[in-house]
């Protein structure tokens, strides 16, 4: 249990940096990681959802592919708050920025 702990932990540390300042990839390995519970992360799709929505904005067609497969799994109040919470990462990246 504490190596999966790590696991997930390094897996969150190291991608997060690039997320924020949207990299695809970085995107789409988080939107994984949600979706599967890769490296002992919690399964958490609205989490994956927002990731992968994130990863198909920088123009990843494996972020499209993998967001409108999970999005058949979630409700539309769960796909709303998915989106919402990625227009929030888009959103403090811009004030970063600026």
């Amino acid at each position: 249990m504490a190596n999966s702990l790590k696991s997930a932990q390094f897996l969150m540390e190291s991608r997060l940096p690039g997320a924020a300042s949207q990299s695809a990839e970085a995107c789409f390995d988080l939107g994984v990681a949600y979706s599967c519970g890769t490296g002992g992360v919690s399964v958490d799709l609205i989490e994956a959802h927002k990731w992968f929505n994130l990863a198909a904005l920088k123009g990843s067609e494996e972020g499209q592919a993998m967001r409108a497969e999970i999005a058949g799994e979630m409700s539309a109040r769960e796909i709303a708050e998915a989106q919402r919470q990625a227009r929030a990462v888009i959103a403090m990246t811009q004030l970063r920025a600026a």
